[in-house]
């Protein structure tokens, strides 16, 4: 296997690198992306009950802010819980902004490796290529061998370009559908509180009397 990794020349050295960097962003991304870390099991439903008997304070809510992504959306509509209905969305949209950005880190570095390491094997397929050209104007082309190191170069250099890129797109692609999934999740429980706290600061209509004729 080393005999064939060394075959492919010096546009390896980046493949590899890339192949690394996509390894290790992926282990990173199934410990971070977890379920239970970014929309606890049944947090929605203990911030409601909270909002409802109104037991709310400074600390239920800084550490709601630090339990999760979805925990920290919730604090900040429940830090400007007395204020009008449309400024708890907006203060929910700008956290939220954050809370996506965080979900999302490294992707975009994930989908670069995958674009780019198929172009890092047609680059080694090139190199490949003109040394076997350079073999050819050496020795002619009654020396196979020479030929064949050229030929293996440009070979190895595609086939690990697509080895690394194909699992990183994949894992790209299933990342970003596991984010949205969880985009989606969370502005449903953030729905349900923006709604909850709406109907108790808004006034009751005042109930007019009804005169008999």
């Amino acid at each position: 296997m080393l005999e064939i990794l060394i075959a492919g020349g010096p546009a390896m050295i980046p493949i590899l690198l890339c192949s690394a960097v996509a390894l290790a962003i992926i282990l990173e991304r199934f410990w971070s992306l977890r379920r239970s870390t970014v929309v606890p099991p049944e947090l929605g439903e203990q911030v409601l009950a909270w909002a409802r008997t109104r037991k709310l304070d400074p600390a239920h809510i800084e550490t709601l802010r630090t339990n999760s992504p979805l925990g920290e959306i919730l604090a900040a509509a429940l830090s400007v819980r007395m204020r009008a209905r449309d400024v708890i969305k907006e203060r929910v949209e700008d956290t939220g902004r954050h809370v996506v950005h965080r979900l999302e880190r490294f992707l975009n570095t994930l989908g670069t490796i995958a674009l780019i390491s198929p172009l890092l094997g047609l680059l080694g397929t090139v190199f490949g290529l003109i040394s076997m050209f350079f073999a050819v104007m050496v020795s002619g082309v009654g020396d196979p061998l020479k030929m064949a190191g050229g030929i293996g170069e440009a070979l190895v250099c595609t086939a690990t370009g697509l080895c690394v890129a194909i699992p990183a797109y994949f894992f790209h692609r299933y990342f970003r559908g596991r984010v949205a999934d969880y985009v989606v999740e969370m502005e449903q429980q953030t729905i349900l509180l923006i709604d909850e706290l709406s109907a108790q600061t808004e006034p009751a209509a005042p109930v007019r009397a009804v005169r008999g004729a």
